[in-house]
C-alpha cells in the first residue's frame, strides 16, 4: 500500500457545510444593508431572531435530542442570547445604517482577538507575545478604518461623517466576544444546536420591545425588503448556524475558526455586485491590517 492510499479522504460534506456557513454569514452583511431603509435596527433584529428561532426550534424538535442545562449553564446560555444574539444584532444593524457592508465585516473580525484577550484576563489563560503584538496591529487597523470612514462621505453611507458607525461595529465585536466566551464552556455538555436555538430565542425575547415598530415596518416594507428579512432569519441564522455546528463535529475547531477570515472579502465582493458599494481604498487597507493582526495573534 502506498502513502497515497493511506491519506484520509476529503470530507466533502463537512467542506460543503463550511462553504455554506461562510458565504451565508458574508451575505448577511449585504442583506442587512439592503433592507436597512425599510426596517429599523431593533425591528430588523427581532424579525430575524423570531424567524431563526422558529426554524431552529423545528430542527431541534425533529432531532429530539435535549440535555437539561444546570444553573450555571442556564446563565451561560442567557449570556449568549443577550449579548451575541440580542445586543450584537441590534448594534450591527445600526452600524450598517452608517457603514458599508465590507468595512463592517472587516471590523467585526476584531472579535477573535477580543475573545483571546478576555480569556487571558478573565480565564487566566495569559497574554502570549504574539497575541499582544497581533492585538496592537489589529487595533491600529481599526483606528485607520474608523478615521477614514469618519472623514469620508460617499453615496453608500446614509449619515454624515462621524465615528458612531465604527463605535457600533466595535460594540458588535465586543458582544460577539462575550457570547463566544460564554458559549465555549457550555458546549462541552450541551448540543450545539440546542444552545443555538435557546440563545436565539432568548435574543428574540430581549428584542420584543421592538415588536410594535416591527409591525409598522412590515406594513410599509416592500416585498423585496420583507423577503430580505426572511432570508436573514432562515439562511445566515438558522441554516448557517446549523451547518457550522455540523462542520464543528467533523473538523478541528481551530482550523474551522480560521475560515471566518474569508467573510470580509466575500462580503466586499457581494456588496460590490449587489449594492454597488466599494469601501474607500484606505478603509480596505485598514481592514487588511486588522486581519493581519488577527492572523499574527494566532501564532504560537
Amino acid at each position: 500500500m502506498t502513502d497515497l492510499d493511506t491519506r484520509p479522504a476529503v470530507d466533502w460534506l463537512a467542506l460543503g457545510a463550511v462553504i455554506v456557513t461562510v458565504v451565508s454569514w458574508a451575505s448577511a452583511f449585504v442583506a442587512i444593508r439592503g433592507v436597512g431603509e425599510s426596517f429599523g435596527a431593533g425591528p430588523l433584529a427581532l424579525g430575524r431572531l423570531l424567524i431563526g428561532s422558529f426554524a431552529l426550534g423545528a430542527i431541534v424538535l425533529v432531532k429530539r435530542r435535549w440535555v437539561k442545562p444546570n444553573r450555571t449553564q442556564w446563565l451561560q446560555i442567557i449570556s449568549i442570547g443577550v449579548f451575541w444574539f440580542g445586543i450584537y444584532n441590534v448594534s450591527l444593524n445600526a452600524a450598517e445604517q452608517r457603514v458599508d457592508a465590507g468595512t463592517t465585516s472587516m471590523i467585526i473580525q476584531i472579535g477573535p482577538i477580543l475573545v483571546a484577550l478576555f480569556a487571558g484576563l478573565l480565564l487566566g489563560e495569559g497574554f502570549p507575545r504574539w497575541l499582544v503584538i497581533g492585538a496592537g496591529i489589529a487595533f491600529a487597523g481599526a483606528v485607520m478604518v474608523g478615521v477614514v470612514t469618519a472623514v469620508t462621505t460617499t453615496s453608500t453611507t446614509k449619515t454624515d461623517a462621524d465615528f458612531l458607525g465604527i463605535a457600533l461595529c466595535l460594540v458588535s465585536a465586543v458582544t460577539y466576544a462575550i457570547g463566544v466566551l460564554s458559549q465555549k464552556p457550555v458546549l462541552r455538555t450541551i448540543p450545539g444546536l440546542q444552545v443555538t436555538w435557546m440563545a436565539c430565542t432568548i435574543g428574540a425575547v430581549c428584542t420584543l420591545p421592538f415588536a410594535p415598530a416591527l409591525l409598522d415596518d412590515l406594513a410599509t416594507a416592500s416585498t423585496g425588503a420583507t423577503g430580505g428579512l426572511i432570508y436573514l432569519g432562515l439562511v445566515p441564522t438558522a441554516l448557517a448556524f446549523s451547518t457550522w455546528a455540523y462542520a464543528l463535529t467533523r473538523m478541528n475547531a481551530g482550523k474551522l475558526g480560521i475560515t471566518t477570515y474569508a467573510v470580509p472579502p466575500i462580503t466586499i465582493t457581494l456588496a460590490w455586485l449587489l449594492l454597488g458599494e466599494v469601501p474607500h481604498y484606505l478603509a480596505v487597507v485598514g481592514g487588511v491590517i486588522c486581519l493581519v493582526g488577527v492572523g499574527l495573534s494566532r501564532r504560537k
